[in-house]
């Protein structure tokens, strides 16, 4: 596993505060950057519109120029968490570290075992989201779980490419463990994350997946 600067070096993300060099930034964009930050800090519920066109430093005209409501921009958040985390995170670093099909899923294993141990780990948006909004806005709660169904298609995928046996049958299996992972961590129970790290590289072993 990387050493921890390494780790926090390597990881791409969204930037909480625009440099000055993105000062020209549009304002869907400034927007979109500004709530992305507060609801993964603060929460979705916990944060309103009228805190983020404060934050964001636009009119709320503006914000509903682009996004026609809240759950519009918490939407739009989802999917860039997507492109970022999903993406930008599990799948470009799993491919990085690992130069066989055999070593991607064990690797993207230590991707999230780094990713829950950051200091500014806040959880999993699309659970958080799922979570806050229970049934109380179908487009948030379809974004969220089909969001993390593609989580489980990218370990669907990692897991065929390796010719690993059952591979939807392991990625159910991983996908388990990476959520109460998730959850473990956000309560500082770290002997319950590295347990299910230990048992997801296990599964991997049993089912002829490598790792170093």
């Amino acid at each position: 596993m990387a050493s921890a600067p390494e780790a926090h070096a390597s990881r791409p993300r969204l930037p909480l505060r625009d440099p000055p060099e993105e000062s020209g930034l549009d304002t869907r964009e400034r927007i979109l950057r500004t709530a992305y930050e507060l609801f993964t800090c603060e929460g979705f519920t916990a944060v309103g519109v009228d805190r983020i066109v404060a934050d964001a430093s636009v009119a709320k005209t503006s914000l509903y120029r682009h996004f026609r409501s809240k759950d519009d921009l918490v939407v739009a958040v989802l999917e860039r968490h997507e492109l970022l985390w999903t993406h930008g995170l599990l799948e470009v670093e799993s491919e990085r570290r690992a130069s066989t099909p055999q070593d991607r899923l064990a690797a993207l294993v230590e991707v999230i075992d780094e990713w829950l141990r950051d200091d500014g780990y806040a959880g999993c948006l699309f659970i958080n989201s799922a979570l806050e909004i229970h049934d109380r806005s179908p487009a948030i709660r379809a974004a969220s779980l089909a969001a993390l169904e593609r989580v489980y298609e990218l370990l669907c995928r990692l897991g065929e490419e390796a010719q690993l046996s059952d591979p939807r049958s392991l990625a159910h299996k991983l996908q388990v463990l990476f959520r109460g992972s998730i959850v473990a961590a956000r309560e500082g129970n770290f002997a319950a994350v590295n347990e299910a790290r230990t048992l997801a590289l296990d599964l991997l072993d049993q089912r002829g997946g490598a790792h170093g």
